[in-house]
């Protein structure tokens, strides 16, 4: 057996496992980890298919950059917060698998009429579409053909990072506020003294 089915039939399974098991994973910090050996798994997969390029970009983006920041947006919202499982739209789950039968249809009658599904790529294809090679034809496709909606997608990436961290915050400040004030309610110990009480002065001590 040829030592690409060999690798193949080995990460496989690891690709496989490590996909279902972070779709039922309820600690968001082991999905995560799930997720980065899943793309370590594809990583190796553009190897075996000779796609170097693929390789890289798979384990310094998606493996690297891309997971690091999924984990500090975890971090920042709180591993330990449970989340409610209950749905507050009705006919939330229903809309949810619509959509997405729906787009995994779209995307298949879209690839079948534009290249359709055939194993071997066109005769032409290295002279036309895949000329200099992969790097070259995606660096040509992505900052000539698509540079301003690849750049609108990064915008919109970095606003959505930012405001779940300023979102963030300000649930933590309110909740610090919250923590603090019904400290000062209880009269636990440890617990500031409101402005009224530090405001009286002690009454002396009759002389004996």
């Amino acid at each position: 057996m040829p030592l690409d089915n060999v690798v193949f039939w080995v990460m496989a399974p690891i690709s496989i496992g490590s996909a279902i098991a972070m779709l039922f994973q309820r600690n968001a910090v082991h999905a995560a980890l799930l997720l980065i050996i899943n793309f370590f798994t594809l990583a190796v997969f553009y190897l075996v298919l000779g796609a170097s390029f693929l390789f890289a970009v798979q384990i310094i983006v998606y493996a690297g950059a891309i997971m690091v920041l999924f984990l500090f947006v975890i971090m920042l919202l709180g591993v330990d917060r449970e989340e409610s499982l209950i749905e507050r739209i009705r006919g939330q789950r229903v809309i949810g698998i619509t959509l997405g039968v729906g787009i995994a249809l779209e995307l298949f009658f879209a690839i079948r009429a534009g290249i359709g599904f055939s194993a071997k790529a066109p005769a032409t294809f290295d002279q036309v579409a895949n000329k200099g090679g992969n790097a070259a034809a995606l660096s040509d496709v992505l900052f000539r053909t698509y540079f301003f909606p690849f750049e609108v997608t990064s915008v919109l990436l970095i606003i959505a990072a930012v405001a779940v961290m300023v979102l963030a915050s300000g649930r933590a400040r309110r909740a610090g506020d919250l923590s603090g004030a019904e400290g000062m309610g209880s009269g636990e110990p440890g617990a500031e003294p409101d402005a009224a009480a530090r405001d009286v002065a002690p009454e002396p001590e009759p002389v004996r």
